[in-house]
């Protein structure tokens, strides 16, 4: 591996010539809105060398957190007025609350709104409180809402524990010789999940003043408590829910102390969750799994003042964004995902390798680098050095494929002081990446063939997230990173990985998008993907892809989408303009080296017009994913590093085309 310098044609230098003898008004504009970019995203540097930007999500998460300072007695009235205006300015018009910027409103958030809300002591009778009412109603009320959200509510005594699915600390127990286990599950489900069944044995109900009666349509009957079996008299769901009653009759003989597994069980469970607490902000890093694991500490009778306690209370506390009128909580925070991004784009658009401030960013991200085997080793066995990078500031329980990717093609772009020591990371971070591959040939983010589709019928499984499924948006990063490494089409896992991405392309030529809202994602990153490995891009497959997006641009010249598109996919290309989403399609479209090409020449006209005075761009809708259908984000940092790099890419296809003339 080697790092580019200025002097390579692929990555020009910040003062590289002129585009053409006689520079016209597009260009002038173009090169001032990258130079605006640059300075911008160089000035919003960490001292300690990374960048983070903030993830904005739905009203859920504060809701959450008003219901468990109900049950942990904990209430701070000021807290919760801010906590109050922050649910109230997310209401929608229709009365109800969404999980997406301009999305219709959802069961699950407008029912955890309404109650935190009632907690709080706003009246039932305000206008806006009955507008929400009449929303969650038409939804079909409590009994329409997920298990995690039925688990909460039965916390504090608003849902019967007895319809809620049982989350049994047994499963820790499975031995991965069975054919559904543990480790089957996706690796943020485990997180969630442990502390649940923990929670779920003890039942830690502590009753609150209001209730949720006049949520039930039709009253309270067990008709509507109940998960509904499958119409089909022999299916999974139904032996799943037959199964269910069999764990609720062993809850039964573990209330009686005649339970054979449940001491083990739940002791195997502490142990796990306590272990997974170090060396992470949280457990996993991410907020469902932090707050489980509090409640999950208390319901072990573990006491406020205890040092874990402490600690998890703490990690959740450093979520929250507290200002002087409302309260915002992250999900999680993104300083290794940033940083990676944002390096790549100064360094694509022409910022030397050398510059003081990539070279301190190189330094804090080889410090990132996990040496440690983590859970990633039961799915994938291979006797590899332990390597990878997170998402988060630490989580060495949790490395990533899609971050470590992210990561080296970072790294090989920048200078450091220890030149042998990156040369070190890259190697190791590739060589660990690649045992990753997925029989299929994909890529997917945390686990390797974690795709056993029975886990999808457990009656927990209503989150939308058991699984970790290859994706062509990951899988084509890869190939994207053995393209400028030099890897052959003819190796035996790029080949399998090309075939992979094509059996993933839709009818009309676009790919579906994991991790990013949606088509528009997913097909940017396979062209891009394909371009860095040197294929025809005058192929008919690839060619479909370029159509595709050339038939999504919006009449300002920009790309949007919602994530409607992942409930049905007619909505596919749909949407206001965004700096990101028209910065992924311009990407796509540079994949095919025609910087004449006037779709691709309007985008760029579009991200100039768009561009702030200091550099940054305004971007309001959610383009993020975490599970599809259930939960979004927003990344604060999307809208200023995506669109530097399209003008980066940009200029560097004008250069080259200049370089034929």
């Amino acid at each position: 591996m080697r790092v580019l310098t200025s002097s390579d044609s692929r990555v020009p230098s910040a003062a590289s010539a002129p585009l053409a003898p006689a520079p016209d008004e597009f260009v002038s504009k173009m090169q001032t809105a990258l130079k605006r970019s640059q300075d911008f995203l160089l000035s919003e540097q960490k001292p300690e060398g990374f960048w983070v930007g903030e993830l904005l999500v739905d009203s859920t998460l504060v809701s959450d957190i008003v219901v468990y300072h109900h049950w942990n007695g904990s209430v701070d009235k000021e807290w919760e007025r801010k906590a109050v205006n922050q649910i109230f300015s997310l209401q929608q018009p229709d009365g109800g609350w969404n999980i997406y910027l301009n999305g219709p409103s959802e069961v699950n958030a407008t029912i955890k709104a309404y109650l935190a809300l009632k907690l709080a002591g706003v009246s039932v009778k305000d206008p806006r409180m009955l507008k929400a009412r009449a929303v969650a109603l038409a939804f079909g009320g409590v009994p329409r809402m997920n298990t995690f959200s039925k688990l909460y509510l039965a916390l504090i005594g608003l849902f019967p524990w007895e319809y809620v699915p049982t989350i049994p600390c047994e499963v820790l127990l499975i031995g991965k010789w069975f054919h559904v286990n543990f480790w089957d599950m996706s690796n943020w489900s485990r997180g969630m999940l442990v502390p649940l069944a923990i929670i779920n044995h003890f039942k830690p109900t502590r009753p609150v003043k209001v209730t949720l009666d006049e949520l039930y349509p039709e009253g309270i009957h067990e008709r509507d408590l109940a998960l509904a079996p499958d119409p089909e008299k022999i299916s999974l769901r139904n032996f799943f829910l037959w199964l269910d009653r069999l764990h609720k009759l062993a809850e039964w003989f573990a209330e009686h102390s005649i339970h054979p597994f449940r001491k083990t069980a739940l002791r195997r469970c502490e142990k796990w969750m306590l272990e997974r607490f170090e060396g992470s902000d949280g457990l996993a890093a991410i907020f469902p799994a932090m707050l489980n694991s509090l409640i999950a500490l208390k319901a072990l009778g573990y006491p406020d003042d205890h040092p874990q306690v402490i600690r998890a209370a703490h990690e959740l506390k450093r979520l929250e964004h507290e200002e002087k009128d409302t309260v915002r909580i992250e999900p999680c925070f993104s300083p290794v995902w940033d940083t990676a991004i944002v390096a790549i784009c100064l360094r694509e658009s022409g910022v030397p390798a050398e510059h003081p401030k990539l070279k301190r960013c190189a330094e804090w991200l080889m410090e990132k680098e996990i040496r440690f085997a983590g859970d990633w080793v039961h799915k994938n066995p291979a006797k590899v050095e332990p390597s990878g990078w997170v998402f988060e500031y630490n989580n060495k329980w949790n490395p990533d494929v899609d971050d470590t990717a992210m990561v080296l093609l970072a790294l090989r772009l920048i200078a450091t002081d220890n030149p042998a020591k990156r040369d070190e990371c890259l190697k190791r971070g590739l060589k660990w990446m690649m045992t990753f591959q997925c029989k299929d040939g994909g890529w997917a983010a945390f686990d390797k063939d974690c795709t056993k589709n029975i886990l999808e019928q457990v009656p927990f499984a209503d989150h939308n997230a058991m699984l970790d499924p290859e994706c062509a948006d990951i899988t084509a990063r890869i190939l994207e990173l053995l393209g400028y490494e030099g890897w052959s089409v003819g190796h035996h896992q790029v080949k399998d990985a090309l075939d992979y991405v094509k059996s993933q392309q839709e009818a009309d030529g676009s790919w579906y998008g994991r991790w990013g809202v949606n088509y528009i994602y997913g097909t940017w990153q396979v062209l891009r993907g394909m371009r860095a490995l040197h294929l025809d891009m005058s192929e008919a497959w690839l060619q479909r892809g370029k159509a595709w997006l050339e038939s999504v641009q919006r009449e300002d010249g920009g790309w949007g989408e919602r994530c409607n598109t992942y409930d049905d996919p007619v909505f596919k290309g749909q949407g206001p303009s965004t700096a990101s989403q028209t910065a992924w399609a311009i990407m796509g479209l540079c994949a095919f080296d025609d910087p004449e090409n006037p779709v691709l020449k309007r985008g760029i006209e579009y991200l100039y017009r768009t561009q702030n005075a200091d550099g940054s761009w305004t971007e309001a809708e959610t383009t993020g994913t975490g599970f599809p259908k259930v939960f979004y984000l927003k990344y604060d940092m999307y809208r200023n590093a995506w669109p530097l790099l399209a003008l980066g890419t940009y200029r560097q296809i004008c250069e080259r085309a200049a370089a034929k003339k």
